[in-house]
This record gives structure tokens, C-alpha cells and sequence, in this order.
């Protein structure tokens, strides 16, 4: 009996070390073209490199990124129309706060405080900025401050800074390296950020400067700073415009449409031309070169002898000038995800369907800018706001009060109007009638709260049977005209799915 044992048993113990296994040879070594570099793409490949991300991203790189995504969106319409629309459709007229937690009363109370608070400190219009921030600048950071001139008992404040004031300043870059920092971020041994270093005056602000207070900081904790900025790479400490892959194409797209204008200018500055067909030394009046003749309007002149009158024509702009705008901007808005009518502010090419399946690709993507913002900063703010509210008496509830526990929350946007209402009504009546959605989903679509609007439409019918009115004399009357545009739509998206086919 276990007598298979004994192998082991006698086996003596073998020193530990390294092994080198031989691996037998294969006469095919697999490859991929990609990583092949040859005559062909040697110059394509030039730049690619294999560098961390906070070493890619250095100080002088992003400055550059900033300073010229800054310039595209003020001197470019459409750039300038891009970011302003993601910043207006991903925070639309601010969140709404919506307390769930057992006791109905506080909830409200809370709700309607955090409002009257976020309409006095401009919540909604610093998230928009946030948001235009970090298109053209990669990143913003927002400080948690105190403003007693703020119109309401808690006077917590956001005052938002840009990314070139949060910085390492000269002389004390080497003492931060060993602390573990990245441009102003000092992190603990487990890469979180712990303070921040915050420029007291901004590298590009005008007027005298005085040497002594060039480098001057604050060390702020990370408690108090919110930093906004989208993470594209594992290890990544600061970001760069969302806008950086388009700038090339901006560049071309403003060259090109100069180039157009200027060609035009050009032939337009010429109103005819004399030439003549003879030889050189032929029968022809001599004239003299680049000599200008002015013409009177509605005028018949005899040209001198041998020479003709020939007219230059404007060639500009091309019939491919069209086609070149439409592409340069569908390349251009597909880095923000959004669709080419949103950033050309031009639907007149697009059907129905079209329309709506590329909005569909858009908002799943504003649905996540959206939850970006609650995880980063308005989770972050309402923290710190309740942390306030805790000291006026009276606000909250006794077991809103610990600071360890976070309130159950969550967060309305504005919803997405759709293009047909009459459609999106039907849909939704059939949703609701074979229990495939709540009513609490309807309405976080239009981004209210579910209980306000019953609440609310509870009222308006106690009112109306009180006046002795009913529901229905309330109700428009049904449209039971059919819009012909449906039936295109519907003929269009038919052809279309069977061209799929």
C-alpha cells in the first residue's frame, strides 16, 4: 500500500535555479505585415514610438496641443461650433438631483435646496465650461472653495482653473520627481493623487512680472480639487484636446477654402485678356507687354490689328469643393463621435432612418460624457455640498449626518426630443401597456423625475373635476391626417435595408 510513493520518498531535493529550456526550431516564422518596415512605410511610421504615457505627454507637448486647439476653435466656425454642441448637448440645462433614500420629506427638502444652491453658484454653465474645457484644452481642473457672497446658507463654491496653472514650477520639479509627480500631480506609493500644485499666477497672463513671484504655488489636497480629464491610455495623469486628430484637418479645411476664395479673387481681378494668334514677328500691331486698357460698360471697341479679345473665366470653386468640405468634416466630428449633420449643422442630405441611426451612435455617446461627469465631478461636488449641509440645522436628517455613509442619489439630464413626437408617443404607449418599461424610464428619458409628474398630474385632475371638466376635453384632438413625408421615409428606409440585404 502506497507504495507509489516510494519514487518520491527517494528522490532527493534539487537545487532551485533557473531553467533553459531548448525549444525546437521551426523552419516558418510567422510575421506581421504591420510590423514590417520597408521602403513603403518607412516615412508613415517615423514618428511612432514606444513611450509611457506621462512621458508622451510632456509639459511642452500639451502646451503646444493647447495653444493650437485654442486657435482652431477661436478662428474656426465649424471647430468652434463642434465643441460648443457636444458642451450643450452632454450637459443641456444641468442635472437634477434626486434624493433616494427612506424618508420622502428630507429628500425633498434636499432637492429643492441643492437647486436654489446649484442656480446661485452657475452649476450649469461651469459644466458647460468644463466640458468646452476639456475639447480644447484636454482637461480642467475645479477648486472646492468657500465664497460667502454666494445667495444661499451653504457657500461652497467651484472655481474652476485652467490646465496651464497646474503645473510644476521651476526649482522645485527635481524635489517633486522624488515625491512621485507629474507636472504639478504629486501621488502616493499607490497612485493616487494627494495634492495638487496650483499656480498663483497664470503663465499667460499679461503685465508686469516680477521674478521673485514667477514660481510662486499653492499646495492644495486633492480632497479640495476635482480634475476633469478623459483617461485614453493605462497610467495616464493629464489629458490632451479631444480635438487633437482634427487638427490637421481643420488646418486643410481653412487652407483649402482660402485657396478656393483666392482663386476666384484671382480670375475675377482679370476682366478680359488680348491675345493674338500670330507668329511671333507676324503681322500684328505691336503692343506693349502687360499693358491694362480700361474698358467702359456696355461699350463696342475695335481691337488693333492680328489681336483678339478673349474673356477669363473663373474656375473656382470646383465641383469637388462640396464633397471635400462633407468628408474633411465627417473625418473631423467621427474623434467626438458625432455625426456629420450635428457638426456640419446640415441635415438636408439625410432621410429619416439615416437621421435617426446615426443620432442613435451620438447620444449613447453623450450618455457616457454624462456619467463621466456624475463619477468625476457632480458625485464629488454633492459630497462635499452635503458635508456643508450638515451644519445648518435642520436640513438633513439625522442619518444623513456621518460622513462615512454617501446618500443613495441619482442624477436627470434633459432628455433627447425626438424627431416625430407623434411616433415616439405611440411607441411608448406600447412599451407601457405590455410591460416592457416603467414609467420611472419614460421620464428619466425626457429627464424628469416620474414622482414630481404624477404628483403634478394628480393635481391638474382633482382640479379639473373640481371645475367639472374631464380628461378628454383636456386632450388635443387626434391627428388622423398622414403625413406624406412618412411614407417616403418609410419607402426610403425600406430601400435602404434591402440594399443592405
Amino acid at each position: 500500500m502506497f507504495n507509489w510513493l516510494n519514487p518520491f520518498r527517494s528522490a532527493k531535493p534539487q537545487p532551485r535555479g533557473p531553467r533553459v529550456v531548448s525549444l525546437p526550431r521551426s523552419g516558418l516564422a510567422a510575421k506581421y505585415d504591420s510590423a514590417q518596415t520597408n521602403a513603403d512605410n518607412r516615412r508613415h511610421w517615423a514618428n511612432a514610438d514606444g513611450l509611457s504615457p506621462n512621458a508622451a505627454l510632456t509639459p511642452e507637448v500639451r502646451r503646444v496641443l493647447r495653444n493650437r486647439a485654442r486657435y482652431e476653435v477661436a478662428n474656426n466656425s465649424y471647430a468652434k461650433g463642434i465643441v460648443l454642441t457636444l458642451a450643450n448637448d452632454t450637459v443641456g440645462t444641468g442635472p437634477r438631483l434626486q434624493m433616494l433614500t427612506d424618508d420622502p420629506q428630507a429628500n425633498g427638502r434636499i432637492e429643492r435646496a441643492f437647486e436654489q444652491w446649484a442656480h446661485s453658484v452657475g452649476l450649469a454653465e461651469k459644466l458647460r465650461t468644463l466640458r468646452l474645457a476639456r475639447a480644447e484644452s484636454g482637461e480642467a481642473f475645479v477648486i472646492l472653495t468657500n465664497n460667502p457672497r454666494i445667495e444661499s446658507p451653504i457657500k461652497l463654491d467651484l472655481r474652476l482653473i485652467e490646465a496651464d496653472q497646474v503645473a510644476s514650477p521651476f526649482g522645485s520639479q527635481l524635489r517633486m520627481l522624488r515625491a512621485g509627480s507629474v507636472d504639478g500631480i504629486v501621488f502616493d506609493p499607490f497612485g493616487n493623487p494627494i495634492a495638487y500644485q496650483v499656480l498663483r499666477r497664470h503663465p499667460g497672463d499679461a503685465g508686469p512680472v516680477s521674478l521673485t513671484t514667477l514660481g510662486d504655488y499653492d499646495l492644495i489636497s486633492a480632497e479640495a480639487i476635482i480634475h476633469y480629464f478623459r483617461v485614453d491610455r493605462p497610467g495616464q495623469s493629464r489629458g490632451i484636446p479631444d480635438i487633437t486628430p482634427a487638427l490637421p484637418l481643420f488646418a486643410q479645411l481653412r487652407r483649402y477654402t482660402l485657396a478656393v476664395i483666392a482663386a476666384a479673387e484671382t480670375a475675377a481681378d482679370f476682366a478680359a485678356v488680348i491675345y493674338t494668334d500670330a507668329p511671333a514677328n507676324g503681322e500684328a500691331d505691336p503692343l506693349d507687354p502687360m499693358d491694362m486698357v480700361e474698358l467702359e460698360k456696355r461699350l463696342a471697341t475695335v481691337l488693333p490689328g492680328g489681336w483678339k479679345l478673349g474673356q477669363v473665366h473663373a474656375e473656382q470653386p470646383t465641383t469637388t469643393y462640396d464633397m471635400f468640405k462633407r468628408e474633411i468634416l465627417n473625418e473631423i466630428a467621427r474623434c467626438l463621435n458625432m455625426p456629420f449633420n450635428v457638426a456640419a449643422g446640415n441635415s438636408s442630405g439625410y432621410n429619416y432612418a439615416s437621421g435617426r441611426l446615426d443620432h442613435q451612435t451620438y447620444f449613447k455617446s453623450i450618455r457616457v460624457e454624462q456619467y463621466h461627469l456624475q463619477t468625476v465631478v457632480l458625485d464629488r461636488v454633492l459630497r462635499a455640498w452635503l458635508d456643508e449641509a450638515a451644519l445648518i440645522e435642520g436640513l438633513l436628517p439625522q442619518s444623513m449626518r456621518r460622513t462615512d455613509v454617501f446618500a443613495p442619489h441619482s442624477w436627470f439630464w434633459d432628455g433627447v426630443e425626438h424627431v416625430d413626437p407623434a411616433k415616439e408617443a405611440s411607441a411608448q404607449a406600447s412599451r407601457l401597456s405590455n410591460h416592457t418599461t416603467t414609467l420611472a424610464i419614460e421620464y428619466a428619458r425626457q429627464g424628469r423625475d416620474w414622482e414630481e409628474e404624477l404628483k403634478q398630474r394628480a393635481k391638474e385632475v382633482s382640479l379639473m373635476k373640481e371645475l367639472g371638466l374631464s380628461t378628454s376635453q383636456s386632450q388635443p384632438a387626434p391627428n388622423t391626417q398622414k403625413d406624406p413625408a412618412d411614407a417616403q421615409d418609410r419607402a426610403e428606409s425600406d430601400t435602404t435595408s434591402a440594399r443592405a440585404a
